[in-house]
């Protein structure tokens, strides 16, 4: 791992970590499952934690056994018809919509110097940024229609550093997310994992809360 004098930027997974619209995605999905038949269960909304959207429909026909009942065009429009809705929800966010803590350490990170991007699987991200009125900290924000692999694959947090011009030892990546944490891992940065979900994927660095997370914490975990 390396050591915090070698860190320069930071990678920013945005659900869970800068805010939590899972509230939304949840209620967007809820009513995909209904749409479909499959029935909703706190367990299935877990599992769609991190996951792209076609990825998050996959799981929900598999869920209800009617994956061979839609064409690939008509799971599109599902998706879609989901995302509509979804947006329709994320314009009621605001900056008091940051996570606890995380506002403040943004502005740490910045008035330090230290360069940042978001490396989300949401193609809302600019949106929500914007709703949330931060977009000017992030040097770059990673467009998902660029990727061709979903987290865990590396390549979302290795666009998100080539979006800073910083090597993988200079970067700390940060995520709520198991499959997210082993992104970070194998993209080469050093992972921030936040919440018991993350903790599973065995984080180079753990915090239990947002509001845990400040640069002497960092600083003291990894000296």
């Amino acid at each position: 791992m390396a050591v915090f004098s070698d860190i320069k930027g930071m990678t920013f997974d945005l659900d869970g970590v800068i805010t939590d619209t899972a509230s939304f995605h949840e209620k967007a999905w809820h009513q995909t499952a209904n749409e479909v038949g499959t029935v909703w269960t706190q367990a299935l909304a877990d599992q769609l934690k991190g996951l792209s959207r076609m990825d998050s429909l996959a799981l929900i026909l598999k869920a209800g056994h009617h994956e061979d009942d839609y064409t690939q065009a008509e799971k599109v429009s599902l998706a879609e018809k989901k995302n509509r809705y979804y947006q329709q929800l994320i314009t009621k966010l605001t900056a008091d919509d940051l996570l606890p803590g995380i506002g403040a350490f943004l502005n740490e990170l910045r008035s330090a110097g230290y360069r940042m991007s978001i490396a989300s699987a949401s193609k809302n991200a600019v949106t929500i940024l914007k709703q949330l009125q931060i977009t000017d900290y992030f040097q770059g924000i990673v467009d998902p229609a660029s990727l061709s692999a979903g987290k865990p694959d590396p390549e979302i947090f290795i666009k998100a550093g080539e979006l800073l011009a910083l090597p993988p030892m200079a970067l700390i990546g940060l995520e709520d997310a198991a499959a997210g944490v082993q992104s970070i891992k194998a993209a080469g940065q050093t992972a921030l994992g936040i919440g018991l979900a993350a903790k599973k994927a065995e984080p180079d660095l753990y915090f239990d809360r947002t509001q845990d997370i400040t640069l002497a914490a960092i600083h003291d975990k990894m000296n």
